[in-house]
């Protein structure tokens, strides 16, 4: 086996020797990591890893292959969107040999197909103590040493890089629902599609206001920085005037928060992983939780006609909110997983039982 030398560079003068298994090139990105065991076919077309390098931290890694491009509703059966969002993998053990029922291509095949560069043989455990230490950083991926320049995602704005550009409906259901794509997981739409529920999905930076014909308002997750959203703030705040029903996943629960007029903050490593603890205000309820975020919002920066809804056991970070009259809430984390636990999923019965009372 012919296997071509590569080397992964953090911004704090780190280098990382390992083994090419993608794309023979060189980028550079955001390194961050994810503690998950599975589900790195989910988590590679999630739109919110956008301009980052991630790090696996399950030792081995492609031993199931990927699955093929297989559709349901207009959307693929087992992907999160429609492409590799990610600009590197790193990880510590590759499997050249994959086994799975669904199976269609080997992991380095897929990440070659979208022209994505992956290293392994390395000590990821080393490389994850130092993001977790230092925090998030900048990184490269440098093949046959051709280097290439500093790459900060989060000063681009990302979600305008995902987004769908035309409004798409999907489904035929008895209540309407706008759903911003920030940089959906198609997840989301799958879960709104077995509620009754017909979707409108619209770009980021399109005037839903204008339309004026949804029963409800559903705000996606998505990559980078939500301050870069202003179009989508300034949306989200004339909906705010409104009494139909609003909910937001993950960026769409910071966008909801800026419009309502709190303010949000970089972590310093993140929260990337299936194993996320966190409580239901005012409850004994605790729920484990998949979660893939840069940045939160301030819970002291809450107006006060909004209160916390979930608070993250770890750290005591916000996980959401609820706005204490109107039919407003969001989550931090994903309900919809895939990947992960989907101890949450009765959010979306939350929010569709919302939309009938609104109804009518």
């Amino acid at each position: 086996m012919n296997e071509k030398e590569i080397k992964l560079i953090l911004e704090d003068g780190t280098v990382f020797n390992g083994k090419s298994f993608g794309y023979e090139g060189s980028i550079s990105g955001e390194v961050v990591f994810n503690t998950a065991m599975t589900g790195y076919p989910e988590s590679l077309t999630d739109p919110s890893y956008k301009g980052q390098i991630l790090v696996l931290t399950y030792p081995l890694i492609g031993n199931y292959g990927v699955p093929g491009v297989e559709s349901e509703d207009e959307l693929y059966k087992f992907f999160e969107s429609y492409a590799l969002h990610i600009s590197g993998l790193v990880i510590s053990d590759y499997s050249h040999e994959f086994s799975h029922w669904n199976a269609d291509k080997s992991l380095g095949d897929w990440l070659k197909e979208f022209k994505i560069p992956g290293i392994y043989d390395i000590d990821t455990r080393a490389l994850t103590k130092i993001l977790r230490e230092k925090g998030t950083m900048l990184g490269k991926i440098v093949f046959d040493e051709k280097d290439v320049d500093w790459y900060d995602p989060n000063e681009d704005n990302l979600v305008a890089q995902v987004s769908i550009k035309e409004k798409k409906v999907f489904g035929n259901g008895k209540y309407n629902v706008t759903l911003i794509d920030c940089g959906v997981k198609y997840n989301i739409i799958r879960n709104l599609l077995k509620r009754d529920v017909t979707v409108t999905l619209v770009p980021w930076d399109y005037d839903f206001i204008a339309d004026d014909d949804y029963d409800g308002l559903f705000i996606s997750n998505g990559p980078g920085d939500p301050k870069k959203c202003d179009v989508t703030i300034n949306n989200i705040a004339k909906a705010l005037k409104k009494d139909t029903p609003i909910c937001g996943i993950c960026l769409g629960n910071q966008l909801l928060a800026l419009a309502a007029g709190a303010d949000s903050y970089k972590l310093k490593y993140g929260h990337r992983s299936h194993n996320q603890p966190v409580l239901k205000v005012g409850t004994n309820n605790s729920y484990i939780t998949s979660q893939n975020h840069g940045f939160a919002i301030d819970n002291n920066t809450l107006p006060e006609d909004w209160e916390p809804l979930f608070i993250n056991l770890n750290d005591d970070t916000n996980e959401g909110m609820r706005h204490k009259t109107k039919p407003y809430f969001t989550s931090q984390f994903h309900p919809e997983a895939s990947s992960g636990p989907t101890d949450t999923e009765f959010l979306f019965d939350d929010f569709v039982e919302l939309v009938k009372k609104n109804k009518g």
